[in-house]
């Protein structure tokens, strides 16, 4: 399940995910979470597509499991100006998508504008940008072999390939910490409830949510 909000609006706080294995091939980062091994190389390995979800093991530990999207792929050359990403020298196109209120993850709400992103290739998505932010500007950096630059897509509150591992970060992520794809969502429950009444919890209940796909 979902227990942060970086990936929203995508991913929900709460939200509980299918991920497939297979189409990046199998590695120690394959294992079951309990089981941390020194990363290995992939047995059928394939990089991902630009705009995947991936859930990765965490590079400064690889016990935690997060949930980030591709945005750079090996010889890719990644950089965020004024809070707009760029990928090998152009804009990646943004349209405006109307204001939203992303959560925090305290259980608060903060303003945000939402837009739709279209990468190289036409892969689009939803992310959530709010006011200036300290990585709105980064140098340009080039996505080395066996690596990917991954983000989150609500880009105020990720910590994700802008920041380096030392500061808590993913850094530029080893393809051997990929542990699969998120296709599909099968339920979601709003965490917040937890702190309310017991037979209170069925409301939080987002059905809507429930055995809907991940783009």
């Amino acid at each position: 399940y979902v227990p942060a909000g970086s990936m929203e609006p995508t991913l929900l706080i709460g939200d509980e995910l299918l991920a497939t294995k297979y189409p990046y091939g199998y590695s120690a980062a394959s294992l079951p979470v309990s089981i941390v091994l020194p990363s290995t190389g992939r047995v059928l390995g394939a990089l991902p597509a630009l705009g995947d979800v991936v859930v990765v093991r965490a590079p400064s530990n690889l016990s935690q499991i997060w949930v980030k999207r591709v945005i750079g792929l090996p010889g890719d050359r990644v950089q965020m100006r004024e809070g707009r990403l760029w990928i090998n020298g152009a804009a990646v196109k943004l349209q405006d998508d109307g204001k939203a209120q992303a959560e925090t993850d305290t259980g608060g709400y903060v303003p945000a504008e939402r837009f739709t992103e279209t990468l190289p290739g036409g892969h689009q998505h939803l992310i959530f940008k709010g006011g200036a932010n300290m990585l709105d500007n980064t140098p340009e950096v080039v996505v080395p072999p066996d690596h990917v630059f991954v983000m989150g897509d609500n880009r105020d509150n990720s910590a994700d390939s802008r920041v380096p591992v030392s500061m808590g970060g993913v850094g530029l992520l080893p393809v051997a910490n990929l542990v699969g794809r998120v296709d599909a969502l099968v339920g979601s429950w709003d965490l917040g409830m937890a702190s309310k009444p017991l037979w209170t919890w069925p409301s939080g209940l987002r059905f809507s949510r429930f055995f809907t796909s991940v783009k």
